[in-house]
């Protein structure tokens, strides 16, 4: 009978992994029109291809706004992102016409701690500054007081957001020796921060007491430029200062300043505003800065699981069934 049935259109914005491809090639349920190009899809192209799409898998970086949304017309039923995040989507709009959205919290969690640690630990330790020296001939000797750093044993971290990911970071911290974890955001989680032995301050209290800052919040109008030139000025000179969270939610012009004035030691950043960022941007031309392309989920295991909840979700989505992760609108 399922050969008789009219298939549903869905559009693909992207390559993906093979394995979320399989899903939906095999599913017998869909047909698949897909953007096949690394690079995003242009907003024209896009347009021209919703129409009559019931459904989409797109990327953080697809823009899925009400003209987008008008240009689907009724048919869309679910957006499937896969991202964790979703301020690309307008969910406002979105709930209004009924549709579902999945996305894909928990699978990315591993991977972004990681590389926040990693970012952590390249900017404190100073590795890309140290590969340049050996690279440029700036390594003469070894020199007792020369590209010095800062250690994670007896610290203060403190966590801006202690949800999956920001706990993740902290677990991941503990055995360095840190001594003390702080913590704050919109939810304050007792039973997360009793793994860590963690300690709910204000940002303010935190900003000023810890060694190192990681951003792991969520990105909404609260804390779109929350880190500015006045929470800069609270932090230790000594202060290493990570976002792995979104980059609007800091002012960039404002760490500029702090990390050219002493202000702030160091700071690393997997996420900008925008992205990417303009090669001439002033942050690049910082040695005390470490800068990546928004890598925090890129292992393959990671990236291939994505793809599949991804498209597990649009699925269950387009036959009306409870998808393995929804965002309740």
């Amino acid at each position: 009978m399922r050969a008789t049935q009219k298939l549903m259109k869905v559009f693909v914005t992207r390559r993906i992994p093979e394995d979320g491809l399989r899903v939906l090639t095999e599913s017998g349920i869909c047909k698949i029109q897909q953007w096949d190009s690394d690079e995003p899809v242009p907003k024209e192209e896009l347009l021209k291809r919703m129409s009559e799409v019931h459904g989409l898998y797109c990327m953080l970086t697809d823009k899925i706004d009400s003209e987008i949304l008008q240009a689907a017309g009724p048919s869309l039923k679910v957006i499937s992102t896969m991202s964790v995040g979703f301020d690309h989507l307008s969910l406002g709009e979105i709930k209004n016409r009924g549709i579902r959205v999945g996305y894909t919290p928990d699978v990315l969690t591993d991977a972004t701690a990681e590389l926040t640690v990693a970012l952590l630990l390249a900017t404190s330790r100073r590795l890309i500054e140290g590969t340049e020296e050996v690279k440029n001939g700036g390594w003469t000797s070894w020199k007792p007081q020369w590209m010095c750093g800062y250690g994670l044993a007896g610290s203060t971290v403190g966590i801006v957001g202690l949800g999956r990911i920001g706990l993740a970071v902290a677990q991941r911290l503990k055995p360095f020796g840190v001594k003390r974890f702080l913590y704050t955001g919109r939810q304050p989680r007792p039973e997360a921060a009793a793994k860590i032995n963690g300690e709910y301050v204000p940002l303010h209290e935190l900003a000023e007491e810890s060694n190192f800052i990681v951003v792991s919040c969520s990105f909404s109008s609260e804390t779109k430029g929350m880190f500015n030139k006045d929470l800069f000025s609270k932090m230790k000179k000594t202060a290493i200062f990570i976002n792995t969270s979104r980059g609007a939610v800091v002012n960039q012009g404002d760490l500029y300043e702090a990390l050219t004035t002493g202000q702030i030691a160091a700071a690393g950043l997997d996420v900008t505003d925008p992205e990417p960022l303009p090669t001439d941007h002033p942050l690049l031309s910082l040695k005390n800065c470490v800068i990546l392309p928004h890598v925090g989920s890129a292992t393959y295991a990671t990236r291939n699981m994505m793809s599949v909840v991804t498209a597990n979700n649009l699925l269950a989505g387009l036959k009306g069934e409870l998808m393995p992760s929804e965002l309740k609108l």
